[in-house]
C-alpha cells in the first residue's frame, strides 16, 4: 500500500494534473436560509466556504458563477407535479394546514418546513443543472457547487434533510449528451436517492461508499448492486465505524479504479460530504481532510469532465476547511496551512490551521473484512460492459422555452445521441466573478449561447 500524503504536502496528483479550466457555483443568498434552530444542517456552512475560497485567493483560478434557480418545471423531470406543487406552496404560517401533504411527502421532522425553503433547493438544483450545462457544451472540465449533493431526496418524498434532489436531475442533463454517467458518492451515509433513480440502468453507475449497520438511511448492502439491465452497475461499500485514511484509499483506488477501466464513463458526478470527516457531529469515520481530499484528486486524474458536489458535513468549521481544500485541488493550487484573516476567523480556533486531523479512534474495519468486500465488488465488476445496451426511455426530451434558432439547432442533432439544451434561462444566466469581487456575465466568451445583459451584483461573502 502507497504512502498516504498528509495535507500539509501536496498530493503528487495535484502537482503532476493538467491544469484544468473550473467552474464554481455560488449563490450569495444561500447562506441566509437556516431550517429550524438547532437543526444539524446549517446551509451557513456553504457562506464560510465561500469566504475561504475568496480570501485564499482560488477565485482568480476559476470563473464564478451564479446560476439561475431552478424552476418548478425543471424540478419534474425526476420529481412529481404534486411533490413539487406541495414544496412550492408550503410555508411555515401554512403548514398546519397541509399536515396531511406533510405526512404524505415525508416533510417535517429531519426534514421541516422553513422560510425559503422552495428558493433554497432552486439554489441547490439550478447551480447543479448547470453545472452539468457547461460540461456537455465543453465550457469547463471541472464544475463545482458546494450547495449541491443532497443526495437523500426521492422522487415523491423528502428524505434525510434532502428535499430536491439536484444530483439526479444533474444526472439527467449529463445524460443528454453522454452515454454512460459515473456517480461517486463519498458522504458517510448512503446515497440511497441517487442509487434508487438509477438502479435498473446501465447508463449511470453509483458508487457509495457508506457507514452500514443501525444508521440513517439503512441501506446500501454490498449485495444491492442493481436490478434488471442495471444489474452489477450499483456499487455499495458498507464500512464499520473509524476507518482511517490508508484503509480509504486502499479500497477507494481500488475500486473506482476498476470501475474507471471496466465502466469508462463520459463524465463523473464526485458527492464529497464532509460528514466521513474525522469529528462530525454526525458522523462517525476518522478521515482526515487530506484523506477525504485524496479521493478528488484521485477522481481528478482520470482528466474526465466531472461534477464536484457538496453533500452532508454538520461541523461547520470543517466542513469549510474541506470543501475550501478541495476547491484548491480542482484548481490545482496548493494552500497555506495558517488559515488567513477574514470575517468568519473565529470559527477556525484555537489552531486557525486549514488541517482536520485524524483522532486516535480505532478502525474496526479489518483489512481481512475490507478485502472480502473489495474482492465482492471487483468480482461483480468483472461483469459490466461499458456499452450500454439502450438508451433511457425517461430522459425528458422536451426544452423550455427554447427560441427558433435553438429548435433548429436541435433538429439538426443526431435523434441517436439523445442529445438537448438546457432552458434558456440558465443558458442566458453567466455570471461571472470577477478580480474586483463582484459578479457579472461572461464578456467576451466564444460562446454559442447569447447572454443575458450584464448585472453587477456584490458577494455576500467578499
Amino acid at each position: 500500500m502507497s504512502t498516504f500524503a498528509p495535507i500539509d504536502k501536496p498530493f503528487e496528483g495535484m502537482r503532476n494534473s493538467s491544469k484544468k479550466r473550473v467552474a464554481y457555483f455560488y449563490d450569495d443568498e444561500v447562506g441566509y436560509f437556516a431550517y429550524e434552530t438547532g437543526h444539524p444542517m446549517k446551509p451557513h456552512r456553504i457562506r464560510l466556504t465561500q469566504s475561504l475560497v475568496l480570501h485564499y485567493g482560488l477565485y482568480k483560478k476559476m470563473q464564478i458563477f451564479r446560476a439561475q434557480r431552478a424552476s418548478a418545471l425543471e424540478m419534474t423531470q425526476f420529481h412529481t407535479d404534486d411533490y413539487i406543487n406541495f414544496l412550492q406552496t408550503v410555508t411555515p404560517e401554512n403548514m398546519d394546514s397541509l399536515r396531511d401533504e406533510q405526512n404524505k411527502f415525508n416533510v417535517g421532522s429531519d426534514s421541516p418546513v422553513f422560510d425559503g425553503l422552495f428558493d433554497f433547493c432552486g439554489i441547490s438544483a439550478g447551480g447543479s443543472m448547470e453545472g452539468a450545462a457547461r460540461l456537455n457544451r465543453g465550457k469547463c472540465d471541472i464544475a463545482i457547487n458546494w450547495a449541491g449533493g443532497l443526495h437523500h431526496a426521492k422522487k415523491v418524498e423528502a428524505s434525510g434533510f434532502c428535499y430536491v434532489n439536484d444530483i439526479v436531475l444533474a444526472i439527467l442533463e449529463l445524460l443528454r449528451f453522454h452515454q454512460r454517467v459515473l456517480y461517486i458518492d463519498i458522504d458517510v451515509h448512503h446515497g440511497d436517492g441517487v442509487e434508487e433513480a438509477f438502479y435498473t440502468t446501465d447508463r449511470v453507475m453509483t458508487v457509495s461508499l457508506h457507514k452500514y449497520g443501525e444508521f440513517f438511511p439503512g441501506t446500501g448492502d454490498v449485495r444491492d448492486d442493481g436490478a434488471a439491465k442495471g444489474k452489477n452497475y450499483s456499487v455499495n461499500f458498507p464500512l464499520k465505524d473509524g476507518i482511517d485514511d490508508s484503509s480509504y484509499k486502499y479500497i477507494f483506488e481500488k475500486v473506482i479504479g476498476k470501475v474507471m477501466e471496466t465502466y469508462r464513463p463520459e463524465t463523473i458526478v464526485l458527492q464529497c460530504g464532509a460528514d466521513s470527516l474525522n469529528g462530525d457531529k454526525l458522523g462517525s469515520f476518522n478521515l482526515s481532510s487530506a484523506g477525504h481530499a485524496n479521493c478528488v484528486s484521485f477522481v481528478k486524474s482520470f482528466n474526465v469532465p466531472t461534477l464536484v458536489l457538496g453533500g452532508g458535513g454538520y461541523t461547520l468549521r470543517n466542513v469549510a476547511r474541506a470543501w475550501s481544500y478541495e476547491t484548491g485541488i480542482c484548481v490545482g493550487q496548493e494552500m497555506e496551512q495558517d488559515i488567513p484573516d477574514h470575517e468568519y476567523y473565529g470559527y477556525y480556533g484555537p489552531d486557525f490551521k486549514l488541517a482536520i486531523r485524524p483522532s486516535t479512534a480505532p478502525n474496526l474495519n479489518s483489512r481481512e473484512y475490507l478485502d472480502r468486500i473489495t474482492t465482492k465488488i471487483l468480482e461483480n465488476l468483472k461483469q459490466v460492459t461499458f456499452a450500454p445496451s439502450v438508451q433511457m426511455s425517461d430522459i425528458p426530451r422536451q426544452s423550455i422555452g427554447v427560441t427558433d434558432e435553438e429548435e433548429a439547432e436541435l433538429n439538426d442533432l443526431d435523434e441517436d445521441e439523445n442529445k438537448d439544451v438546457r432552458s434558456t434561462q440558465y443558458r442566458n444566466d453567466k455570471m461571472i466573478a470577477k478580480d474586483d469581487g463582484y459578479v457579472s456575465d461572461s464578456e467576451g466568451e466564444d460562446d454559442e449561447q447569447s447572454c443575458r445583459p450584464s448585472k453587477r451584483r456584490k458577494m455576500a461573502a467578499q
